[in-house]
């Protein structure tokens, strides 16, 4: 496991500059926080609107946080739903599952129902929390233009005109709020696989 630690420490290390908060112009320039940072303070919103501290949240218990793009996005609904099938595990293990995106909380709601969630879904609409953790990128004209040809409005999706989205990442942190292990890919078609997803949980207990 360590040297799955090391290869992405290293990849981000050549790939980016570390933790820088501005939007990326492009999902491949972003400068996303490095393993051993520790995860800024944001106030995010539940599905039913309440407003509540990822700081305060993570105090609780170890936490994986999973960024994705949306409930329209079809690559996030399957990575979701796996994760759904891991999730109570993952929860026996010690860990809470908080899921975070730019919809805004009504959407939410959609999705947990959709896939009948047992974790947490929450809303980032402004993008605090994705700008934050060096992650968040502008979408481009052509491809917001793209996007409504397939009737995906981001500023339907979200309440807000930032036309802005995180690239898609998975963060495991302690509950000091230290990162500890992360996957994050600028390509939005690749997620990480269940099996590599616990096996980072199970070695990062064993280390403990």
């Amino acid at each position: 496991m360590k040297k799955i630690y090391l290869l992405f420490i290293t990849l981000f290390t050549v790939l980016f500059q570390s933790n820088a908060q501005d939007v990326a112009q492009t999902a491949n320039d972003i400068n996303p926080l490095l393993i051993g940072q520790n995860i800024p303070e944001v106030l995010l919103k539940t599905a039913d609107n309440k407003e509540v501290s990822l700081i305060d949240m993570v105090k609780k218990q170890p936490t994986v946080i999973v960024f994705y793009r949306g409930g329209w996005c079809p690559y996030c609904n399957k990575q979701l739903s796996g994760l759904g099938k891991i999730s109570a595990d993952l929860v026996e293990m010690g860990y809470q599952i908080l899921a975070i995106s730019p919809d805004k909380p009504e959407n939410l709601q959609v999705t947990f129902e959709k896939h009948k969630m047992t974790y947490t879904l929450l809303s980032d609409s402004k993008m605090d929390a994705a700008r934050k953790f060096g992650i968040a990128f502008q979408v481009d004209d052509a491809t917001l233009e793209k996007y409504k040809s397939y009737n995906i409005d981001l500023v339907d999706a979200s309440g807000n005109s930032h036309n802005q989205l995180p690239v898609p990442s998975v963060f495991f942190v302690d509950k000091t709020g230290e990162i500890k292990f992360e996957y994050v890919n600028p390509d939005y078609s690749v997620r990480i696989s269940d099996s590599l997803l616990m096996s980072a949980a199970k070695s990062l207990l064993e280390e403990n």
